[in-house]
């Protein structure tokens, strides 16, 4: 999500930004998506070719995390659900950032208490919750870790209006925040319905679409998420909370060791692979 999550910070609110990542290739497939996202608006005729290049002018594209972060008012982390390399990268990137910077995490299950503990400045680490994808979805959650403080809040909360998205403030650190703590038991009961052969996945995602009125069936929003990221949410609910509720179902773990993982291998419950 991190190259969404850049060209709404670019393109909505206008701020300079360093994009770093740790590959150059990685980089590369990043700008290439924010170009074709950007031009997916000029064809729509909400923005010109100069307010793309504009738009474009403003990231900045590096491998460095010092220099990444040695200027920055806000530093947003968005790499995998990984809590060790999540608490690994924020301490790197407190170690340079300056002493007002916020670190805001992406994480969509992780303890913003214990991502902030990793750094010197927790009541300046708060999670900072986008949804996939950031140019589209309106959505922050903003969520306080035991130290995070009101300031810490207030402007995040201020930021993400400046980034044109509405926000809730999750008021306690709890596993899977608000909305992963209602969609990740109903996304793993449609799984649940796949693996007891109740119906096909293509039935059971026009169930939800035509009788819930969901935007999108289950099924085709975890091959949007990735299966491997919703299994990683439902094992952390699990282990932190205890509740049986949470409990992923065997097919989803399957479907991770068969890389089964959705579009970003091509193969999930739907096959990508021409429609990449």
């Amino acid at each position: 999500m991190g190259h969404g999550i850049v060209q709404v910070c670019a393109q909505v609110g206008k701020f300079d930004v360093t994009m770093r990542d740790i590959e150059q290739r990685f980089i590369d497939n990043g700008m290439k998506m924010i170009q074709d996202s950007l031009q997916r608006f000029v064809k729509k005729g909400t923005m010109s070719e100069g307010e793309v290049k504009e738009v474009l002018n403003r990231i900045h594209p590096t491998l460095d995390l010092k220099a990444a972060v040695e200027n920055a008012d806000l530093v947003i982390e968005a790499v995998t659900e990984n809590p060790p390399l999540k608490k690994s990268v924020l301490a790197e990137a407190d170690k340079y950032a300056p002493p007002h910077a916020i670190i805001a995490s992406n994480t969509s299950s992780i303890s913003i208490t214990e991502i902030g503990a990793a750094t010197k400045r927790p009541e300046k680490v708060c999670g900072m919750h986008f949804f996939n994808p950031p140019q589209l979805m309106k959505l922050i959650e903003i969520v306080r870790g035991l130290k995070t403080s009101d300031e810490t809040v207030e402007t995040i909360r201020q930021i993400s209006t400046k980034l044109g998205k509405e926000s809730v403030v999750v008021k306690k650190d709890t596993p899977g925040f608000i909305v992963n703590r209602i969609l990740v038991p109903a996304l793993n009961e449609a799984v649940f319905l796949v693996a007891e052969g109740v119906a096909d996945p293509e039935d059971i995602d026009k169930a939800c679409v035509l009788g819930l009125n969901w935007p999108m069936g289950p099924l085709k929003l975890l091959d949007y998420v990735g299966i491997d990221t919703t299994l990683f949410i439902s094992d952390v609910m699990v282990s932190e909370t205890g509740d049986p509720k949470f409990r992923p179902s065997n097919l989803l773990k399957q479907m991770v060791r068969a890389n089964l993982l959705g579009r970003k291998t091509g193969r999930g419950f739907y096959d990508w692979t021409e429609k990449k």
